[in-house]
C-alpha cells in the first residue's frame, strides 16, 4: 500500500466521471480503475487508464469519492503525489493527470520523462525511446 504523503488523488469530476463510466459497464464486472505507466510515447513513458476486475498481487489499492484505484508496484513511485483530474475543455474533454515526478513532458500530455530519483526507485531507464512520437502530431 502507497504511504499517505506518496498517495494519488483523485479530484471529485474524475470520480464522478469514473462512477458514470464504470456504471456503463455493469455486466463487465470491472470495479477498479487500474492507472500504470508503460514504456512509449515521444517522451519516453505513457499513462494507461482502464478498469480492471480488482487488484493483483503486490497491486497499491487507494479509495477516494467511492471509486477504487489500483497501481502495480512498478508504476507506483512514477505516479506517487499525482493528482487524476477530468477536464472538460474547449479543446475537447478528458483525463488529465498532474505528476510531480515528471521531468519533461510531450506537447501532446500522453508522454513524460521522469526525474532520475523516481526511476532509480522504480529500478527503470528515466526514459524508454519510442520510435514515431505519440501520434498526436507532437514532437520533442
Amino acid at each position: 500500500m502507497l504511504k499517505s504523503d506518496q498517495m494519488v488523488t483523485i479530484t471529485e469530476n474524475a470520480a464522478t466521471k469514473i462512477r458514470q463510466l464504470l456504471a456503463e459497464e455493469p455486466e463487465s464486472g470491472v470495479s477498479v480503475l487500474r492507472v500504470a505507466i508503460e514504456g512509449g510515447g515521444c517522451s519516453g513513458f505513457q499513462y494507461a487508464l482502464g478498469f480492471d476486475r480488482g487488484p493483483q498481487d503486490g497491486d497499491n489499492e487507494i479509495e477516494m469519492h467511492g471509486v477504487r484505484v489500483v497501481i502495480d508496484p512498478f508504476s507506483a513511485p512514477y505516479l506517487a503525489g499525482s493528482e487524476i483530474d477530468f477536464v472538460d475543455a474547449l479543446m475537447g474533454a478528458g483525463f488529465a493527470i498532474n505528476n510531480p515526478n515528471v521531468q519533461a513532458a510531450c506537447g501532446c500530455g500522453s508522454s513524460f520523462q521522469a526525474k532520475e530519483g523516481v526511476a532509480a526507485e522504480a529500478g527503470a531507464p528515466t526514459e524508454a525511446h519510442a520510435n514515431g512520437g505519440c501520434g498526436s502530431g507532437c514532437s520533442h
